[in-house]
């Protein structure tokens, strides 16, 4: 399995409900969030201390509704493109600096749809929604970071566990 792709949004919001910013760059701490985002907190829950969706997902939509709603409509912290998120639940990968793990799918809400005035949202991206993560190791995640997923062989890199697949990131 491989794929290639990058973060092309960094996105977050100071207020749970307020208006989510795109931003350059963010500092991820472990086991909390990000830096200045609404979820951080000391002991976060796994599941909200970063999400991620696929252009791709809001592209399609958006073709659909023959309506353009900005990435940062979706409420997620990582807008990414040509990598398939749902391929990552329960993988350990890295995005920049930072080591993440995907925890379970993001699935739409009533809220979002309410948010977005799209009556059939939640049916829409079911599945699609993009994917909730722990992390695990802080740093810098930068906008514009090409990606690439590779599974890695144990006995090619000592510093992967067996089975899991790495995305790599690399600065352009």
């Amino acid at each position: 399995m491989h794929s290639a792709g990058r973060i092309i949004a960094v996105c977050m919001s100071p207020t749970e409900g307020g208006p989510i910013k795109t931003v350059t760059e963010a500092v991820a701490i472990a086991g909390e969030g990000l830096k200045g985002d609404r979820y951080r907190a000391t002991g976060a829950s796994s599941k909200t201390q970063l999400t991620l969706i696929e252009s791709e997902v809001i592209d399609a939509l958006n073709r659909e509704l023959a309506k353009p709603l900005p990435v940062t409509a979706f409420r997620r912290n990582l807008v990414t493109e040509g990598v398939f998120l749902n391929s990552l639940v329960g993988v350990t990968f890295g995005v920049g600096e930072v080591q993440v793990q995907g925890i379970e799918l993001c699935e739409p809400c009533a809220y979002l749809q309410d948010l977005l005035d799209v009556p059939d949202l939640v049916k829409r991206l079911t599945h699609k929604g993009g994917l909730r993560c722990e992390i695990l190791e802080g740093g810098l995640i930068v906008t514009g970071v090409q990606t690439c997923a590779l599974p890695i062989l144990p006995s090619f890199n000592t510093n992967c566990s067996a089975g899991h697949l790495t995305v790599c990131l690399v600065s352009h």
